[in-house]
């Protein structure tokens, strides 16, 4: 489920997810934050698939283990730049 297949488009693939957050992260942000907006883009239908907080907190984890994301001091989301 991380990777896009045949059968699993990317929007329903953790890949994905994790892009589509990225895109939020142009400042740092609360966990929580981040959550209600990726609550309110898929109520909105501007994201097309739905994830639970678990799967939402798996797509974090793989962003920070790949090194695209950090958190602060402060405790908020940071994107981290290569």
């Amino acid at each position: 489920m991380i990777l896009p297949k045949k059968q699993l488009s990317i929007n329903e693939s953790y890949f994905g997810f994790g892009a589509f957050l990225l895109e939020k992260l142009t400042e740092p942000i609360s966990v929580e934050d981040l959550w209600e907006y990726y609550k309110d883009s898929y109520t909105n239908k501007k994201y097309p698939v739905k994830f639970s907080f678990g799967q939402f907190v798996i797509a974090l984890d793989y962003l920070y283990i790949i090194g695209a994301i950090k958190i602060n001091e402060r405790g908020l989301l940071c994107y981290e730049a290569a």
